[in-house]
């Protein structure tokens, strides 16, 4: 149902000719595009490979179409992000070219016939996807894995040889004022499912009191559900100042060299945050310091689990995220996919225990007056008459 109300919308900002227009919103990198794109609007992207989260962004900020600079589909495995884009009715001009990333913010354009036309004429062209071309893209694709599962096998070995001492002892790990040992840890990452998923666990949040670890933009899906987290973990490209300002203990995760882009915006807000240099991604510094500073279980909340996963976050992330997963072992729980799995549920006998409470809570209210006293005598009375009749029809 949700799907079909994405693709009415998508449909109705579409011109009734089969051309898509509107002012082009311009940007590499979708995740940042994504905070000022608009309905109506025509996304301009540079993104090899579109992962699934980017695309579902995109879809929900129903653009007019999404024209990309790169091949969305470069056939290394089957991304499902493409799919996505064109099942909700979103035109997907691909392999458009990289001089359509010189493309003005906000000019007009046009998809028309392949080609991406501005009033003084075309800027650019590429292949405007189908269903059935996606659908032939994704089959090449999957033919693709056993390449991409050698490469996955030797980022795993570099990686643990950069990280060995890290990985295995925990050096490096720095010191945070927020006590977590003994304590449940849930690490938010804006990935797959997070809404459902948060929204499940809120009466585990409510009885165990976790320690509230958003990883970047996780700390704003925190704060949209209405908790405030105790630790936000990543380079901070992708969080709100907002969200940096709640109160939360920041931690920066820098370079191995100690380079950290995020360092700055976040010293600019008034806050004084610890660094992280680590190699693999934001979500691993924040499984890495909660297993290091004592904390008994990690709840994790839309991070990457499957290979397809793995290979969506990029090559050069997927080893950390493997080896991390198997660092902290037994203490990880991991909430993908929670929502499908169980509900809460009344139970008919709970129904009925509740309505039998209300009704005698109403009977005790009205017999503690004369008239309810009166009421009550009539409705009995009216009771009898009714049981009596019943009575004589099958006596």
């Amino acid at each position: 149902m949700v799907q079909m109300s994405i693709r009415m919308l998508s449909l109705r900002d579409r011109d009734p000719s089969g051309e898509s227009a509107g002012p082009a919103r311009v940007d590499p990198r979708t995740k940042n595009l994504t905070k000022r794109l608009r309905p109506g609007d025509i996304a301009v992207i540079d993104h090899l490979d579109i992962d699934r989260v980017s695309a579902e962004a995109l879809v929900a900020c129903r653009p007019a179409a999404v024209v990309n600079a790169s091949a969305s589909i470069s056939g290394r495995y089957p991304n499902l992000g493409p799919e996505i884009i064109v099942a909700a009715g979103i035109p997907l001009l691909d392999s458009a070219g990289a001089d359509v990333m010189a493309i003005t913010e906000g000019t007009p354009l046009r998809v028309e016939d392949g080609r991406l036309v501005t009033a003084s004429g075309p800027v650019g062209s590429g292949t405007l996807l189908t269903p059935d071309a996606v659908q032939e893209a994704m089959t090449l694709a999957r033919a693709g894995l056993s390449a991409e599962i050698e490469a996955f096998a030797e980022n795993t070995m570099d990686y643990l040889r950069k990280e060995r001492e890290l990985l295995f002892d925990g050096v490096g790990v720095p010191e945070v004022r927020t006590d977590l040992d003994g304590r449940h840890v849930l690490i938010v990452v804006r990935g797959y499912h997070y809404k459902e998923d948060l929204e499940i666990l809120r009466p585990y949040i409510r009885e165990f009191k976790p320690i509230l670890i958003g990883v970047d933009g996780g700390a704003d899906a925190l704060i949209e559900a209405r908790h405030t987290p105790d630790l936000i973990v990543g380079d901070m490209d992708s969080v709100s100042d907002a969200a940096l300002r709640c109160g939360a203990e920041i931690v920066v995760h820098a370079y191995r060299d100690g380079r950290a882009p995020g360092l700055d915006r976040v010293r600019e807000l008034g806050v004084d945050p610890v660094v992280f240099p680590a190699t693999g991604t934001s979500e691993d510094v924040a499984m890495l310091l909660a297993d290091d500073k004592g904390a008994t279980l990690i709840v994790a909340v839309g991070t990457h689990v499957t290979l397809v996963e793995f290979l969506d976050k990029g090559r050069s992330g997927m080893a950390s995220t493997f080896l991390t997963r198997l660092r902290v072992g037994g203490k990880l729980v991991d909430a993908k996919g929670v929502s499908r799995l169980y509900r809460t549920r009344i139970s008919s006998f709970s129904i009925v225990l509740m309505l039998g409470v209300a009704v005698f809570a109403l009977g005790a209210a009205l017999w503690s007056t004369a008239g309810g006293q009166a009421l009550l005598e009539v409705v009995a009375a009216r009771i009898d008459d009714l049981l009596t009749a019943i009575g004589g029809l099958f006596g």
